[in-house]
């Protein structure tokens, strides 16, 4: 169980969130009073109040950035991005949840027959689900996504992309001594600060050694966090002003190293795969990635159920590399199957929450699944809508900008530096499909780089009309007179 301290920096946090957009420049805040919450606050720990969802380590400094912004700044946002199709997922992804409650009303009743008479006895259900819950799931998506929005406003620009870069390299450099502690010793800094262990311990333990978890739900997340760190400091290596860029050469292969030591398969084949990219791809090359990279993991649900992905191939791999990790992969694989065939009773809209999009033992009600990725959970709790919403809006800014380079024709036309949030973007989007590692971090990420490239476009239809300013200029300005639509 967590001790008073976890639950003391969860209930301090709205001060420290107040302290640092009190001093710090409003991007530079934003970015660190949600990274730094992610990093330090306690997993699993949190605060349950009626009407609203759980109170944690990700909801609480969401909510307590909005509000500083939206009352002690008195800063405003706009809800809706400018193209159709932003707004119609906006729409999904709020609206859907009225399907979804409305045809779940039915609770799922667990039984016994008795042996002698034709009797059964109620042995567990859950609920279904009301009218009151229809505002508690619109308030849990509104503050899931509020990152998102605060991202489109706030750092649709150069400068909030390069301070997005420059958190995360700073983030990953700090996170990399608990790291290293932890692999060296064994994952302990949750126990000794937090009072309790956040997850299976024997799953911290790889190739003899151990996987460093520190305040993380899990030590996939910090190996994911750790690619991304990677590839902002590689990014500023790469495209950073001259005084600077030996010091990210060393933060780049500090990570890098500090990546292998995490003993993820996923991401080091990610890193493998995206590092050289960072450092050496064309903007051309970056963005077809990317676009790849985010196709895959929107379309995975239909290839999925339609049998075309090769289960057996990758397991194959898996297996080459280390029995653990084709065993791992074998167990998710199979609860996909049949989590599918449960979401498939009901593919529009879900089954929504209270676990009812899981199976449960007939008699005793007892869970007998554990839902891996991101996409299976989206997929069963809210169905087809739901995960198109949800996707789409993670995939939007990929082909918003895919576009934009396609029409300008010059692959200097879109930052270098949404071009790596993209990247960073579109791997956790893959990585979702094996793992729930959307964070608000990736949210942030997807709505920073959405509102500059409606940035982009807006200059390039102001350009068009009345001329005299570059497209790139005119992106900075319409940044800076972003208001409430």
């Amino acid at each position: 169980m967590p001790n008073a301290l976890a639950y003391l920096m969860l209930a301090l946090w709205p001060f420290v969130v107040l302290a640092l957009f009190r001093r710090l420049p409003l991007e530079r805040a934003l970015i660190w009073s949600l990274l730094a919450g992610y990093l330090i606050l306690p997993p699993l720990a949190e605060f349950n109040l009626p009407l609203v969802p759980a109170m944690d380590k990700t909801s609480i400094p969401t909510l307590s950035a909005a509000l500083v912004l939206a009352v002690v700044l008195r800063k405003r946002f706009a809800l809706w991005p400018r193209s159709w199709i932003g707004r119609g997922l906006i729409l999904a992804y709020f609206g859907g949840v009225i399907p979804t409650v409305l045809t779940n009303s039915d609770p799922l009743l667990f039984e016994v027959l008795a042996d002698a008479d034709p009797i059964r006895f109620v042995t567990g259900a859950v609920p279904g689900l009301t009218l009151r819950d229809t505002l508690s799931v619109l308030i849990a998506q509104l503050i899931a996504i509020l990152p998102f929005l605060l991202g489109r406003a706030f750092l649709a620009n150069e400068a909030g992309m390069r301070e997005m870069l420059i958190a995360l390299a700073l983030g990953g450099l700090a996170y990399s001594i608990p790291s290293l502690i932890e692999i060296r010793l064994s994952p302990q800094l949750n126990i000794w600060i937090y009072g309790f262990f956040q997850h299976e311990f024997a799953q911290t333990m790889r190739g003899g050694g151990f996987r460093p978890i520190v305040f993380l739900p899990h030590s996939l997340w910090l190996a994911l966090f750790v690619l991304m760190a990677v590839m902002a400091a590689g990014t500023l290596w790469r495209h950073g002003p001259t005084d600077t860029r030996r010091r990210y050469m060393f933060a780049t292969a500090w990570l890098a190293v500090l990546l292998v030591l995490c003993k993820s398969l996923a991401s080091f084949v990610y890193g493998v795969v995206l590092i050289p990219v960072i450092l050496l791809a064309s903007p051309r090359m970056q963005i077809r990635i990317a676009l790849i990279f985010a196709l895959v993991a929107v379309v995975y649900p239909i290839l999925r159920n339609a049998q075309l992905v090769p289960l057996d191939w990758l397991l194959e791999r898996a297996a080459a590399v280390s029995a653990d990790r084709a065993q791992s992969l074998g167990f998710r694989f199979g609860n996909e199957e049949e989590l599918l065939a449960r979401a498939a009773e009901k593919p529009w809209f879900g089954w929504g929450g209270w676990g009812r999009n899981l199976l449960h033992d007939a008699e005793t009600g007892q869970l007998t699944s554990v839902p891996d990725g991101r996409w299976i959970i989206v997929f069963g709790t809210f169905g087809w809508l739901g995960y198109i919403a949800e996707f789409g809006l993670l995939a939007l800014p990929v082909a918003m900008i895919a576009w934009r380079m396609r029409r300008a024709g010059t692959p200097d036309s879109v930052s270098p530096l949404a071009l790596a949030l993209l990247l960073m973007l579109t791997i956790t989007m893959v990585d979702m499909l094996l793992n729930a590692t959307l964070v608000p971090i990736t949210w942030l990420c997807a709505g920073a780089v959405l509102g500059y490239a409606e940035n982009l476009a807006a200059a390039d239809r102001a350009h068009a009309l009345f001329g005299g300013q570059t497209a790139m200029t005119a992106s900075r300005r319409a940044g800076e007179r972003r208001t409430v639509l």
